[in-house]
């Protein structure tokens, strides 16, 4: 199949647009600006709706609404303006709202920086907004995978009704790659028979809602989603495992740190230790069962993110502490080099103790 030079950005918009989206909510922020300038120029050509709002406060509110009438819906920022968002997610995910948000993370916290960073993983896995609720978040490491994993959150959010996040980094939205656009087969849209579309006099009316004043009514709504989130830890988790069969030493990374991680894995070997890699593409649901699989063999873990140390508490949940974890990271936008990560894989490999490698 012929290949496109696309940006990241570009081809989650792009892909979006495949998958179905004609509607678009936003505000500009960078490194994530292109999502919404390639929607600004492709949705009228297609049909579909832009807009760009006032605040990302009003952009997600704006989602809100029109996946309430039943279509497929996209929004994207960068980590301060997923902020923003968070009380209106809470509203879909309260709802039972399927949408798509696109992360592509910049240096923190505040302003920050607009470096590339890992720093919002906490944000996007367990804080995304006030409640109990969970998000299903996708951390792709090519254009490429921009591409699939946004058709595939598409899906994945009409399935189980519920938002889903893409979470990039600035790395990933500003780098060209060829990739292969593949269309999904044509189908017949999922009927969404919740959906506010009016009832023209054939049904009873339906109503979005997430208030509920009775306490009993509220915990049973939690009850019954979280069973649904069960279902979805089971069924839905999705990694990458590389050079895992001897492994000693096991890096865990996502998304663009894992490409930097699979060179220090070459280096370690070229040494004489058996590095492997275990790469989380659902960050929620995380893959646990594949890191508690990997414990059974291994010597020990090094969780290599560009953040002060966030994903290392999954990795160590997955392990049950029972491997020393290790933690290599860095901070503020600055990139990991293969070097440094070759220390740590040493020192995991040597039993040599450090905190951190910053």
């Amino acid at each position: 199949m012929e290949k496109v030079l696309m940006k990241g950005n570009e081809a989650i918009a792009e892909a979006a647009i495949m998958a179905g989206c004609r509607h678009f909510f936003g505000y500009p922020i960078t490194p994530q600006t292109e999502v919404a300038a390639y929607m600004s120029k492709r949705l009228p050509q297609v049909g579909g709706v832009y807009l760009q709002a006032e605040s990302e406060i009003a952009s997600i509110n704006m989602v809100l609404g029109a996946s309430s009438a039943g279509v497929r819906v996209l929004t994207s920022s960068s980590s301060p303006g997923i902020s923003l968002m968070s009380e209106g997610l809470s509203y879909i995910a309260g709802c039972d709202l399927p949408a798509v948000l696109v992360n592509i993370q910049r240096g923190g916290p505040g302003l920050g920086g607009i470096q590339p960073s890992q720093a919002d993983y906490y944000q996007a896995t367990r804080s995304s907004g006030h409640g109990d609720f969970r998000i299903l978040v996708l951390a792709p490491n090519s254009v490429q995978e921009m591409a699939d994993l946004t058709m595939k959150a598409f899906d994945l959010a009409d399935k189980h009704r519920m938002p889903a996040m893409i979470l990039g980094d600035g790395i990933l939205g500003q780098m060209m790659e060829p990739i292969v656009l593949s269309a999904p087969e044509e189908q017949k849209p999922a009927e969404k028979p919740w959906a506010a579309t009016g009832t023209g006099g054939t049904r009873k009316k339906n109503i979005i809602n997430s208030l509920y004043l009775q306490p009993d009514q509220l915990e049973r709504k939690n009850l019954e989603r979280y069973e649904r989130y069960k279902a979805i830890s089971e069924s839905e988790a999705m990694y990458e495992e590389h050079l895992m069969d001897d492994a000693d030493v096991v890096l865990v990374a996502y998304g663009a740190t894992s490409r930097i991680c699979k060179n220090a894995i070459s280096m370690a070997r070229s040494k004489g230790i058996k590095a492997g890699l275990i790469r989380p593409v659902t960050l929620w649901p995380f893959p646990e069962k594949a890191l508690a699989n990997a414990s059974c063999r291994a010597k020990s873990f090094v969780c290599v993110e560009m953040s002060m140390g966030q994903m290392i508490d999954d990795v160590k949940l997955a392990v049950k502490c029972s491997k020393p974890v290790y933690f290599c990271g860095r901070t503020g936008g600055m990139v990991h080099s293969p070097e440094e990560i070759l220390k740590k894989i040493e020192d995991a490999n040597g039993g040599v103790i450090n905190e951190h490698c910053i």
